[in-house]
C-alpha cells in the first residue's frame, strides 16, 4: 500500500509542472498588454518599457517562466497589479467563504445523492427510480445561474426565509452561517448531486444482478444488509471516480455562483482579476485550483487502492 501510494504521488508532479506550463503559457500568449492596462491609452512608449521592466516582461519567455516557478515553489504568487498586495495574502482573504461553499455543497449532494441513487437502484423502476431520472433531467439541463435566481426569488424575495446574497463566517454563530449558504449550497450541489445519484444508481443496478448478490439473499442475509454490504460495497469505485470527476464541475460552479449570490469568495476574485487583466492574480487562482484538481484526484486513487486491493497490483 505505501508503495502504491508513494508511486501515485510522484506521479502528481509532472502533472503538476505540465499544469504550470499550461497556466503560464495561456496568460503571457493571450492578446494585450498588462503594461498597457497598467499605464492607460495614454501612456507613451517609456512608461510602458519601465513598467514591462518591472513586471520582468522584457524578459525572454523561458527566463519569466524560471522565476515565476521559482518564486511560486517558494510560496511567492506575484503581487496584484491593481491592487500591490501579494497574491498569497489576496486568496487568504477570499479562502473562507469558497471552501466554506465547496465543502458543505459536498456533504449535501453525497448525503443525499448516494442513499437516493442506491434505493432507486436497488428498486428499479419504482416511483423513486422514476423521479431520481426526471430530476436529474432537470437538474443537468438548467443552468446554475437560472437555478440561483429562481432560488432567491423563492426563498428570498417571496417568502423572505434566507439572505439575497452575501456571506457570513462560521465564527459569528451557526444560525447566521448555514442561512447565508444555504441557498448556494443546493444551488451548486444539484447538478453535482444528479450526477453522483444516476451513477450509484446504475453501479447498484447492475451490482444487483450478480450472482454473489442471490448467494447473499439464498443465504437467508436481510434485504437492508444485501444493498448496503454486497451492492453498496462493491459498486463504491465507479460513484467515488464520479464524486472526483465531478469536483471539476464544482470548481467551475464556485466561480459562478459566488458571481450570483455575491460571496466574496475566490471565484469572485478570479472574475474581477479577469476583467482588469490583472495576471499575477489569474495565475495564481488557476494554478490553485489546478493543484486542488490533483490533490483531490490523488486522493480517489489512494480511495481505489483502500475499497479494492486488487487496485494496489
Amino acid at each position: 500500500m505505501l508503495a502504491f501510494v508513494a508511486k501515485r504521488t510522484l506521479a502528481v508532479i509532472p502533472v503538476m509542472v505540465v499544469v504550470s506550463v499550461v497556466v503560464f503559457l495561456l496568460l503571457r500568449l493571450s492578446p494585450g498588454d498588462p503594461a498597457l492596462v497598467i499605464a492607460g491609452d495614454n501612456a507613451d512608449a517609456e512608461a510602458l518599457q519601465r513598467i514591462r521592466t518591472a513586471l520582468g516582461l522584457d524578459q525572454p519567455l523561458a527566463t519569466q517562466f524560471i522565476i515565476w516557478m521559482g518564486n511560486t515553489l517558494s510560496g511567492d504568487l506575484g503581487t496584484s497589479i491593481f491592487t500591490n498586495l501579494p497574491v498569497t495574502e489576496l486568496i487568504l482573504q477570499r479562502v473562507e467563504p469558497t471552501l466554506s461553499l465547496a465543502l458543505t455543497t459536498m456533504l449535501f449532494a453525497i448525503s443525499v445523492a448516494v442513499p437516493l441513487g442506491t434505493v432507486a437502484g436497488a428498486t428499479a423502476g419504482s416511483w423513486l427510480d422514476r423521479t431520481l431520472m426526471a430530476v436529474s433531467v432537470v437538474g443537468f439541463s438548467v443552468p446554475a445561474f437560472v437555478l440561483g435566481y429562481c432560488m432567491i426569488y423563492l426563498f428570498s424575495l417571496k417568502f423572505g426565509w434566507l439572505p439575497v446574497q452575501g456571506f457570513t463566517s462560521i465564527s459569528e454563530g451557526v444560525l447566521p452561517f448555514l442561512r447565508s449558504i444555504a441557498l448556494p449550497t443546493v444551488t451548486l450541489g444539484l447538478a453535482y448531486m444528479v450526477l453522483i445519484a444516476r451513477i450509484t444508481r446504475a453501479s447498484v443496478l447492475e451490482m444487483m444482478g450478480e450472482d454473489f448478490i442471490r448467494t447473499a439473499r439464498a443465504k437467508g442475509v436481510a434485504e437492508r444488509l444485501v444493498i448496503t454490504h454486497h451492492a453498496l460495497r462493491n459498486a463504491a469505485i465507479p460513484i467515488l471516480t464520479v464524486i472526483g470527476i465531478g469536483v471539476a464541475l464544482l470548481i467551475s460552479g464556485v466561480v459562478v455562483i459566488e458571481t450570483v449570490f455575491n460571496i466574496p469568495g475566490i471565484g469572485r476574485l478570479v472574475v474581477d482579476a479577469i476583467l482588469k487583466r490583472d495576471y499575477p492574480v489569474i495565475q495564481g487562482v488557476i494554478l490553485l485550483f489546478s493543484a486542488v484538481y490533483v490533490l483531490i484526484n490523488l486522493a480517489i486513487d489512494i480511495g481505489y487502492a483502500l475499497l479494492d486491493p486488487r487496485v494496489r497490483y
